[in-house]
């Protein structure tokens, strides 16, 4: 992470951007397309994606690092309201066939549930209405691909999109590639921790927790802790919380009370802990039914100042433990996560990404 004092120092390398304009980032090629008021007036600010298509978006040689990604998509077509759930996102480095990034492109972004979110964190911002940005580095030694695939029922007519980079001469022999991958149990197993990551072989760092938890028990949902087997650890982790609340950098439930009552769980947006999103309502379609939801909440956690590291081999896991306000108790809910981390590669291959049908938020 680059301090504001290193600004002024020289930065070896060279800039570019890959847009629907300039697909392959090509130095002088930018804002040439024509449109309807002429060359290079705005004339090719999206593109289209086909139901059931894979876009290449980015497909370049290295090395080099993409430093941003901005993107936006609507949110809800005719034919379906979960389009941030529907489409695919996915990343390879250096020519390989298991992707490093598979993850659906609103969950990607801290937006769970198919739901729009602003989120103002240190890598990840959603800005009003559903810009999408990311500032994770990138690195890639001799290339990078990026693609997008629509799982949704009709086509999406206009996908926007950038994505910010630099050539180097050079990186690093030890080099981290960075890494996400999207998980879901509906229903969780009582009395089993869900496993937000495992199966991570190789050196690298830990940096960060999305999680969209539905509750489907009654009562507080949060008293589970998140758990860090690192290099070797099988029954008992080396790195145990002491709460899910607790992790995301909150305390005593998120509630505001009046006068000794409860009146409302608060959300927040900070640098690297959030709970940018809380809903006892369908945002998505209560046009239709009278809006009634399980309760939906989302939450990140960026480990960027103090990343999990391990040497060997990483599994992650958090419990689900509920309280009724008397005694703790074993719950069941519906939970979603993305976790993202830095690895040397190769990397083991991901399990199967849960079907478009699978991925529908309740």
């Amino acid at each position: 992470m680059q301090s504001m004092n290193q600004l002024f120092g020289r930065i070896k390398g060279q800039s570019r951007a890959i847009t629907a304009e300039n697909p392959r980032g090509l130095k002088g090629e930018g804002g040439k397309a024509a449109g309807p008021l002429g060359v290079a007036r705005k004339g090719k600010a999206f593109i289209p994606l086909a139901q059931g298509e894979t876009a290449t978006l980015v497909d370049i040689e290295g090395p080099g690092i993409i430093q941003h990604i901005w993107m936006t998509v609507t949110d809800q077509t005719e034919a379906g309201w979960f389009v941030l759930r529907d489409l695919v996102l996915r990343m390879y480095w250096d020519g390989e066939e298991s992707p490093s990034v598979e993850v659906p492109l609103g969950d990607f972004f801290c937006n769970g549930f198919g739901a729009r979110a602003v989120v103002n964190s240190m890598p990840i911002v959603v800005n009003p209405v559903g810009g999408m940005n990311s500032y994770f580095a990138m690195p890639f030694q001799k290339s990078a691909k990026v693609t997008v695939t629509n799982e949704h029922p009709q086509e999406i007519e206009a996908f926007f999109y950038q994505f910010d980079y630099m050539l180097v001469d050079e990186l690093p022999e030890d080099t981290e590639y960075f890494h996400a991958q999207f998980r879901r149990e509906n229903p969780t197993n009582l009395k089993q921790d869900y496993t937000i990551v495992d199966g991570i072989k190789g050196r690298g760092k830990y940096v960060g927790t999305y999680m969209a938890w539905t509750s489907l028990s009654r009562y507080w949902y949060g008293e589970g802790e998140v758990k860090f087997y690192l290099d070797g650890d099988r029954d008992w982790p080396t790195i145990c919380g002491t709460g899910t609340e607790d992790y995301f950098g909150g305390a005593w439930g998120f509630v505001k009370y009046d006068n000794g009552n409860p009146v409302e769980e608060q959300t927040y947006s900070t640098p690297f802990m959030g709970f940018p999103y809380f809903a006892v309502k369908d945002t998505t379609r209560a046009h239709i039914y009278d809006g009634a939801a399980c309760p939906m909440r989302g939450f990140y956690r960026w480990h960027i100042l103090d990343p999990i590291l391990f040497e060997e081999d990483l599994r992650v896991t958090v419990q689900q433990i509920g309280h009724d306000g008397k005694a703790l108790f074993e719950r069941s809910d519906d939970i979603s996560s993305v976790c993202y981390w830095y690895q040397t590669e190769p990397h083991q291959a991901f399990p199967a990404l849960p079907g478009v049908l699978e991925r529908r938020p309740r």
